[in-house]
């Protein structure tokens, strides 16, 4: 069976690794006609103390949704602009699992995702959303590391 490229999940965090693999995924697109699913995951802080947890009120937790809608927005109107076919994708929750998870829901081919090459102690402390992406998705996933300036 030949492996054929009809959609590409692009998750995105608005830096620039993520601008850098989303052009990836928009080149991969072009020479494919692939349908790119842009997507942007978002977490709920939780501050930890002795006694207990603090999780964000309703109220920040609408203005971080909306922060983050608008953002996504703004990727995807870009996008659109130069003519690729693209849809925007907002989830809450950790990243390298609603990452999985949308490219299941999704059906898509490929997964292009950025990472930033950290190591030692950086990676360390900082992990790796691609590196988890990497290791727990069933769905073909492609690296693009950032370049450094």
């Amino acid at each position: 069976m030949a492996f054929s490229l009809r959609s590409v999940l692009a998750p995105v965090d608005f830096g620039a690794g993520s601008d850098h693999s989303l052009q990836v995924a928009l080149d991969l697109a072009k020479l494919t006609g692939a349908h790119v699913h842009v997507l942007h995951v978002y977490q709920i802080p939780v501050y930890g103390f002795p006694d207990g947890a603090f999780l964000a009120g309703p109220e920040i937790a609408t203005r971080l949704s909306e922060a983050a809608q608008k953002g996504l927005d703004n990727v995807v109107a870009r996008v659109a602009a130069t003519g690729a076919q693209v849809t925007g994708h907002l989830r809450q929750g950790n990243p390298p699992e609603e990452i999985v998870a949308a490219a299941e829901e999704l059906g898509v081919d490929t997964i292009v995702l950025g990472t930033h090459g950290r190591k030692g102690i950086a990676h360390a402390i900082m992990g790796s959303v691609a590196e988890r992406v990497v290791r727990t998705s069933p769905i073909p996933v492609l690296t693009a590391r950032t370049p450094h300036e």
